[in-house]
């Protein structure tokens, strides 16, 4: 990959004008250049080593995460935690950003931290978006999968502004998930636990 050409599988957006990148080490960014480069914009996503910038996001994405995290919260027991839009280390390479995640609370050590390890990661969420659909719909998934990270739902628009929720699990012989269920309306599991989510309260918000 060269320092002027950022792309990745066609996917990577380049740099906004302001932003002057150090030229990629053979191999691609690492992790640890989401912390040392300056001025990155908010919530760059590191994948395959290649660096990857957020588009602003519809009203759509923005209600659904809201549905979601307040859904989550409200039966999340004492020992994990929910959060949007923060990091997880997968690997030297690997920096993906969920939209949501579910976190065992001992992986949350400071305020001041920006990504947590994935084995702390128990559920990893997508709301997919028009310029990251390869990711949000494939490669993330693959990554999720890969670092053994057992549940995760991807959320597509249902149509007329509804939200879709299609549930998976992972098979832990294979690191692939398997579809357990697509949910329209509400969302009923047992797992990770209890959860119970009106997804009609994007009309509300």
């Amino acid at each position: 990959m060269s320092d002027d050409n950022l792309e990745h599988e066609g996917e990577a957006m380049t740099a906004p004008p302001a932003i002057k990148l150090p030229p990629p080490p053979t191999g691609g960014y690492t992790a640890d250049d989401l912390e040392r480069i300056p001025n990155l914009p908010p919530h760059t996503e590191l994948i395959d080593g290649g660096l990857f910038f957020v588009s602003p996001q519809k009203d759509f994405h923005t209600l659904t995460l809201d549905v979601l995290v307040d859904g989550l919260r409200r039966t999340c027991p004492s020992d994990l935690r929910v959060r949007r839009e923060m990091s997880i280390f997968i690997g030297p390479q690997q920096r993906p950003e969920p939209d949501v995640v579910v976190v065992k609370a001992g992986a949350i050590t400071s305020r001041e931290q920006t990504c947590y390890p994935a084995e702390a990661v128990v559920l990893a969420v997508e709301v997919v978006s028009p310029d990251s659909e390869e990711r949000d719909r494939y490669r993330k998934p693959q990554l999720y999968a890969q670092a053994g990270i057992t549940h995760f739902w991807r959320v597509e628009d249902g149509g007329e502004g509804t939200i879709a929720v299609y549930v998976f699990e992972l098979e832990p012989a294979t690191k692939t998930y398997v579809a357990t269920g697509v949910f329209h309306g509400r969302v009923k599991l047992t797992v990770p636990f209890t959860i119970d989510i009106d997804l009609s309260e994007i009309d509300r918000l």
